[in-house]
């Protein structure tokens, strides 16, 4: 198992392991697990749901304004990233949470 240092020596990207059992340090995936509950329950089977459901939530959540994106949905601003995207920009300067 490759730990955050690691990746960060391999990579270059900056990499910050959160603890175990301490969701404080996760807040956002946190908050995405939350959203995801509104449509699947803890422990659902997913194989329950078709491809298009899984789209539709899918969907719904990326157009769904949120507060951390300034009330902007991350389909508006990965839109507005898009165009200005260039590979290189990105293949150094990404920071990669690890949770567990």
């Amino acid at each position: 198992m490759i730990k955050g240092a690691q990746l960060t020596e391999q990579t270059g990207m900056a990499v910050y392991v959160c603890n175990q059992h301490s969701p404080w340090q996760r807040g956002l995936n946190e908050n995405i697990n939350g959203l995801l509950r509104q449509y699947l329950p803890r422990g659902a089977d997913l194989s329950t749901y078709t491809q298009e459901q899984l789209d539709e939530i899918a969907w719904s959540l990326n157009t769904r304004p949120r507060k951390s994106l300034e009330f902007r949905s991350p389909v508006a601003v990965y839109n507005e990233l898009l165009p200005n995207m260039e590979l290189a920009k990105y293949t150094t300067k990404h920071t990669i949470v690890v949770g567990s």
